[in-house]
């Protein structure tokens, strides 16, 4: 009986501690600044443009993922002089992107940013010496169960890089639902013709920008090389992989400084979680408010030419019975329906909701003796994939399927 009565005392004990533990959490009010401006960005000193994003930090709790910095004057400085010497302005091209050209730089100087706000504060980047990436080897992709795992090759003769870093963006083409053959026009006249090649709306291309940081550094080696880094990973399900699949890849060639800054934010941002995880570290960049050095602002600007390097897949190149596991947005969604110039059951003119913005035609609905009679139709997300990309071909773009 004894052992009875403290065998249900022990597990009502247990019992009572394992719901004192499961308390909900509510995330504390963060009296932190939720305004710090945060600059993103490279001085390319080769062809290309320099391209810097200015934005301002948000809470969590914002309704808005984004916050651009508008209206600032940004130009790149070198340290010809102790107050520095302005060698290029960039162009605020909206959205808090301003971009322009530093070409014919000289790599025996340093540079740096100076932005104006449009608020009027000033800020200003360390001056920073030139650092060019060397040539990308190669880019190769190998095919494992879970999706295709991406490479990149690299080296310096000069020994003189060391510290790397790649970004990318990626294309891929999608295809909606239905290929539309025909298209509904108001001008002259309402009617239904053949759909031009030029609006063609059954292949559209896609972009995603990489969202982590792939770093890599040869320092501990002999040789200033890098081969077969892991770049990106495109999962088996991903509609990236249906048709034909594209990654530019971008490198860079850093200091160790900024090396430090970039292994530091990937630490802070992609790998923690866990009580034995590397903990938070304050991030020190490299830029500060002219006027006051203790505010805080992220972000660290490098100077130097990047190499770029394009990798294409075709669907060919995957296995096939993954095209059975792919995430389509149509699944379960897409419904064709038909209109008809006189409908059997109403005798209502169907066709006529096309010029009204109802439905977009797919093909003609014939009789044995080959006349129209109405056309099968379906909405616009499952017909017209420019709803989720571009019909307009990227110059760039090979075939490879």
């Amino acid at each position: 009986m004894m052992k009875r009565i403290c065998l249900t005392l022990i597990t009502g004990l247990m019992l009572l501690m394992y719901m004192r533990c499961k308390q909900p959490y509510v995330l504390p009010a963060s009296s932190a600044n939720n305004n710090t401006l945060v600059v993103e960005g490279v001085i390319n000193t080769g062809n290309g443009p320099t391209t810097i994003k200015l934005g301002r930090t948000v809470k969590l709790t914002d309704s808005v993922s984004e916050n651009p910095e508008l209206g600032a004057k940004i130009t790149v400085e070198s340290d010809a002089n102790p107050g520095g010497t302005t060698v290029a302005a960039l162009a605020d091209s909206g959205a808090g992107k301003y971009i322009g050209y530093a070409t014919g730089l000289s790599p025996a100087n340093n540079y740096r940013l100076r932005i104006v706000t449009a608020a009027g504060k000033t800020y200003l980047s360390a001056f920073v010496p030139v650092k060019n990436a060397p040539p990308i080897d190669s880019i190769s992709f190998q095919v494992k169960a879970d999706g295709i795992y991406i490479f990149s090759t690299a080296h310096d003769p000069t020994n003189n890089a060391r510290f790397y870093r790649w970004d990318y963006t990626e294309t891929w083409i999608i295809h909606s639902a239905y290929q539309s053959y025909y298209e509904a026009v108001t001008t002259p006249k309402d009617t239904v013709v053949y759909r031009p090649t030029k609006d063609e709306i059954y292949s559209c291309w896609q972009n995603d920008a990489s969202s982590t940081i792939v770093l890599n550094s040869s320092a501990k080696l002999s040789q200033d090389i890098i081969a077969n880094n892991q770049v990106a990973y495109v999962p088996s399900t991903s509609e990236k992989l249906g048709v034909e699949y594209s990654i530019t890849l971008n490198q860079y060639a850093l200091t160790a400084d900024a090396f430090n800054y970039w292994q530091n934010l990937k630490l802070n941002t992609e790998q923690l979680g866990g009580i034995f995880d590397v903990q938070p570290s304050q991030l020190q960049g490299n830029i500060h408010n002219a006027a006051d050095p203790n505010e805080p602002v992220r972000g660290y600007i490098s100077a130097g030419a990047s190499t770029q390097k394009i990798l294409f897949i075709g669907n060919s190149s995957v296995p096939q019975y993954w095209y059975r596991t792919i995430k389509l947005p149509y699944t379960n969604v897409c419904l064709k329906d038909t209109f008809y110039f006189q409908n059997p059951a109403t005798g209502a003119n169907d066709v006529s909701q096309f010029f009204h913005g109802i439905g977009v035609p797919i093909d003609d609905v014939i009789t044995p003796l080959e006349v129209i009679i109405g056309y099968s139709e379906s909405s616009p997300f499952c017909v017209d994939c420019r709803l989720r990309g571009t019909n307009v071909q990227p110059s760039f773009w090979v075939y490879k399927y």
